[in-house]
């Protein structure tokens, strides 16, 4: 048995697959031309077993990350609570279902159809970003907002499911919609330096049946795709409780620190963190939002385990390991009374070799480092 745990906005959901050769009508079963399809049949634990169910399609054989999320997502909305998940290629008996996902070559959201493989498909999440969808990314463009306010219990139009709507997609399902169009990461024909099998869409792929399994029944490729929604839904739910719980609280602390700033030094280029939280992305937006012109260089705060106090670059983007202005050269790769000596500061602890971040042992030795670091 395969289970799925949703224990907070969501009424826990219980995934029991079994299998038929014939869950259609007989009349239709005659009409189709190819094999009869699989089906896993889901069911929430609080809606009874009844004919009204809702019946999601996708495709039979190998699957990706991207419909195993995308059947996850979508049994999480009032429409398609608990539904049925149908695993066939036949048109015939996929224009029956009430929803179709990777498979049919239609998109059409009235009529819940969500492909991207056919011709002239360029569909966009919007929003500023540019990448091509999955099914999985249809699917979240369409009922994210949606699932977000469930988890949040918040109406769909607080600001905090907004926001929410738009970092799950940036930290989460921009990857999965990328990889499964075959869009590089990077702009450059040199190769990887590294093969990187240990995202999400790769364990995913792994999940299918290996070619050396002696049985390759539909049933036991069903059993598969049921583990596949299984790790791809967690850890779409991880990753967006992860923003609610830690990412979204911050957004105040560094709105508030990003007012001070000048308090902090004249330049406007320091900024102090009261308290430690996750800084890097609302510092980037917060500066669009707010028109913050020069933008910040440092960033301050204390480090929880060693009381210490560092100071680090800001990135020139939230994805980019480069730094707007790096800690000064001469003092990259010196420790302690070293690096004291050379800064002209007392109680510096490092810089790193690469001088995105150094320390101190007090706060006042921290600003003097980020004080003087902006001279060079």
């Amino acid at each position: 048995m395969l289970s799925f745990t949703i224990p907070r906005g969501f009424s826990s959901l219980r995934l029991l697959p079994f299998f038929t050769t014939s869950p259609f009508s007989s009349s239709l079963m005659a009409a189709a031309a190819s094999p009869s399809p699989s089906r896993v049949s889901a069911y929430s634990t609080d809606s009874p077993i009844n004919a009204s169910i809702k019946r999601i399609g996708t495709h039979n054989g190998s699957f990706h990350c991207d419909e195993a999320l995308g059947c996850f997502m979508i049994r999480l909305t009032s429409k398609f609570y608990g539904a049925e998940i149908v695993r066939t290629r036949d048109p015939q008996i996929l224009e029956t279902l009430d929803a179709v996902l990777d498979v049919g070559g239609v998109y059409d959201p009235n009529r819940d159809r969500y492909d991207h493989h056919q011709k002239g498909f360029g569909e966009v999440f919007g929003h500023g970003f540019t990448t091509k969808l999955s099914s999985a990314g249809l699917v979240y463009k369409h009922f994210g907002m949606e699932i977000i306010g469930k988890e949040l219990r918040l109406d769909e139009g607080h600001p905090d499911v907004f926001r929410l709507f738009i970092a799950v997609y940036r930290n989460f399902m921009e990857a999965i919609d990328a990889i499964d169009n075959g869009i590089n990461q990077y702009d450059t024909d040199l190769p990887p330096r590294y093969i990187n099998n240990t995202h999400l869409s790769s364990r995913v792929g792994r999940l299918n049946l290996d070619w050396t399994d002696s049985d390759q029944s539909a049933e036991k490729e069903n059993e598969a795709f049921g583990r596949a929604m299984n790790l791809a839904g967690g850890e779409f739910l991880e990753n967006l409780r992860h923003l609610a719980k830690s990412w979204l609280p911050a957004r105040s602390i560094v709105m508030e620190c990003l007012l001070a700033r000048k308090d902090v030094d004249p330049s406007g280029e320091i900024m102090v963190l009261d308290r430690f939280c996750p800084w890097k992305l609302h510092l980037f937006e917060l500066e669009q939002e707010m028109k913050i012109e020069p933008p910040i260089k440092y960033v301050i705060y204390q480090d929880e385990r060693s009381k210490q106090w560092r100071v680090q670059a800001a990135s020139v983007s939230p994805d980019r390991f480069e730094s707007r202005k790096p800690l000064p050269e001469p003092w990259r790769g010196l420790r302690d009374d070293e690096l004291s000596k050379e800064s002209g500061i007392p109680g510096c602890v490092f810089v790193h070799m690469s001088g995105f971040i150094g320390g101190n042992q007090t706060y006042e030795g921290a600003l003097a480092m980020a004080e003087a670091a902006l001279k060079f």
